[in-house]
């Protein structure tokens, strides 16, 4: 048998073409592009997919700043021009609408009198804004914790006399009191032959009386010759809240036959010249007089509860014929 040997030569010729085919074919594989995965096409375009409704997201809405109350005069009252139980007219008011006390209605009394005004009262009035101003459509009276002429307080007393008297007829106020251990809101008239005649025998007509202590209590009482400071004649409402906590009306209603006193139109008190164990007074003109005082033998010395500044405040003030 005869074998070919396989020379190198031989070798070359068979692994040549084959190397060649193996490598065009790696070269083409190798060329191919390799895939990528891509992400969806965007939505909303041409020959896509709607995009999907989403909800938006919004910022928290604000909490709205809520302006703190503001203190606020009482409820407007409108100027009547009747009233009272008999058909009156009204004939003088104060409503105290302008910026500053109306002088043509309204004088003061200044300093702390003879004896505290009698009373030992501790206040010294003034006719400064700081004690007596219109503010917001109310007569502002205050009293303050003020050393002036040697007293501790000061406050204001505001009268009619000189400028405006009556004899007869209704006289009322929208008043709220001042609050606090020692304090004496009042509303009230003198007979203007006082500096003639002197007090008691002048009389007095107090329409309004509250003090600190008695929160709830209103006091009506007439003083004349015979029946004057804890003799006074008259009587109290015993209201249901403290009267400092809003605005109520004092009035009487006065003629010949006698007087009434009223707290927001509930009558608590009559007085007649039968009732008085002296003199009936009461047939000649009266001013009026709103004030209040500090101390005082009645309502007694402030103390450690009581605060300052504190305020009387008067809405409106009216007379019917």
């Amino acid at each position: 048998m005869f074998t070919e040997s396989r020379s190198p030569n031989f070798l070359y010729k068979f692994v040549s073409p084959l190397a060649f085919v193996l490598g065009v074919f790696l070269f083409m594989f190798m060329m191919m592009p390799t895939p990528v995965t891509v992400g969806a096409p965007p939505c909303g375009r041409p020959n896509t997919d709607p995009c999907p409704e989403t909800t938006p997201t919004s910022a928290p809405e604000a909490t709205p700043t809520v302006a703190p109350t503001a203190t606020t005069a009482p409820d407007p009252t409108a100027t009547p021009t009747s009233g009272g139980g008999g058909g009156m007219t009204l004939v003088w008011s104060d409503e105290f609408n302008g910026s500053n006390i109306d002088l043509n209605n309204w004088t003061y009394d200044i300093g702390w009198g003879t004896d505290g005004w009698g009373n030992n009262e501790l206040q010294s009035y003034t006719n400064s804004p700081d004690n007596a101003r219109i503010e917001n459509g109310v007569l502002v009276i205050e009293a303050r914790e003020q050393r002036v002429q040697g007293q501790r307080y000061t406050s204001a007393r505001l009268k009619t006399e000189g400028l405006h008297t009556w004899t007869y007829g209704r006289i009322e106020a929208r008043v709220k009191v001042a609050e606090g251990q020692g304090l004496w809101s009042a509303f009230w008239m003198l007979g203007n032959d006082i500096n003639q005649v002197g007090w008691p025998n002048s009389g007095e007509i107090d329409i309004m009386e509250n003090i600190g202590s008695e929160p709830n209590t209103n006091y009506g009482t007439l003083h004349g010759p015979g029946y004057s400071g804890a003799y006074g004649v008259g009587n109290h409402y015993i209201n249901d809240t403290p009267l400092h906590e809003d605005f109520h009306v004092y009035a009487v209603e006065w003629d010949e036959t006698g007087m009434s006193w009223y707290v927001d139109g509930q009558l608590f008190s009559t007085v007649t010249p039968n009732d008085v164990p002296g003199e009936w007074v009461y047939d000649h003109d009266f001013f009026i007089i709103m004030n209040l005082a500090v101390g005082g033998n009645w309502p007694g010395s402030p103390d450690a509860t009581t605060v300052f500044p504190q305020q009387m405040l008067v809405d409106y003030v009216r007379v019917y014929q």
